[in-house]
């Protein structure tokens, strides 16, 4: 969807603002978990989400274009990265981190970017900002939200009128569905009297956030990251019975032994096999729930709208 001048110049950054368009290549930790331990979503609503992940999911082709390099899959790792690090930084929910990048990832794969470090970093902030406002009930300015070494600090008006272009190129649809969607109902099924239920969200979550980094998992659709997920932390917790994709399969309409399998073997692959990746997901499991009472001076040089 091409984006209207006049909201590009409010950018008011030094760059041609028209570079902002429509891009043809592209179609339109357990204390701080966001959900229920038991959900109320019934089998079909469920389904429902199933069907329509693909409404808020990256447009069609966009993992290619990273493969292609019509994309800098390096500038979008280091852009999760950072989203990461301040995630851990506030202790924001897990969900507020994973729909920040889904964001990102919609907006990318229906428009350019100007060709400058600054765009992708405010393009995150925007896209923290606003996933922020959806899920945190105690929010940092939006200058404290610059933190753990950010390149440029950007001035509020500034990051708000990036937030306007996110918006319109997302509809507004910001109620993403995520792998968060589907975990806890999932892990409802295979342990309805709760036993085993706050470690294997635990775990789940972790291996999805894990994942936020790596291209290929973009190729994945949401359902089956959550049950490829729930079927990894299985193995992780002595005493359950392992779950296979068939059964996981079974869990609810839409969901494919296929898709469950191949994510499965992704996961595999990536973070159990990948040590750094591994250890991301241990330690994180074990961090405090405790907000961070450190706050970092803003740095002197903000972004001014002058284009200075």
């Amino acid at each position: 969807m091409p984006l209207d001048d006049a909201a590009c110049c409010d950018l008011l950054c030094s760059e041609d603002a028209s570079e902002l368009a429509d891009d043809s290549g592209g179609e339109a930790a357990a204390a701080c978990l966001p959900y229920s331990a038991f959900p109320d979503y019934s089998d079909e609503s469920i389904a429902g989400f199933i069907e329509a992940a693909a409404d808020y999911s990256p447009a069609r082709g966009y993992p290619d274009r990273f493969r292609s390099n019509s994309l800098d899959s390096s500038a979008r790792q280091e852009a999760v990265g950072w989203i990461l690090k301040v995630h851990s930084y506030y202790h924001f929910r897990p969900l507020t981190a994973y729909l920040s990048v889904n964001y990102m990832d919609r907006f990318l794969s229906s428009h350019r970017l100007p060709q400058n470090e600054w765009a992708l970093q405010l393009l995150s902030v925007a896209c923290l900002s606003l996933a922020a406002k959806m899920e945190e009930t105690l929010l940092p300015s939006l200058l404290d939200l610059q933190v753990e070494d950010a390149k440029f600090i950007f001035e509020p008006r500034t990051i708000l009128r990036m937030e306007l272009l996110v918006l319109t190129a997302l509809n507004w649809r910001l109620r993403s569905v995520t792998p968060f969607t589907f975990i806890d109902f999932f892990v409802h099924k295979i342990d309805p009297v709760g036993k085993y239920t706050r470690y294997l969200i635990a775990w789940a979550t972790e291996i999805t956030l894990a994942t936020m980094k790596d291209i290929r998992f973009l190729s994945h659709c949401p359902s089956s990251l959550a049950a490829a997920a729930i079927i990894l932390a299985t193995n992780e917790i002595k005493g359950m019975d392992s779950i296979n994709a068939e059964t996981a399969a079974s869990w609810c309409i839409g969901l494919t032994e296929e898709g469950i399998t191949n994510c499965y073997q992704s996961l595999e692959k990536d973070i159990i096999n990948n040590s750094e990746m591994s250890h991301m997901v241990l330690s994180q499991l074990k961090v405090a729930s405790s907000p961070p009472n450190k706050r970092r001076k803003l740095n002197d040089c903000l972004w001014v709208d002058n284009g200075q």
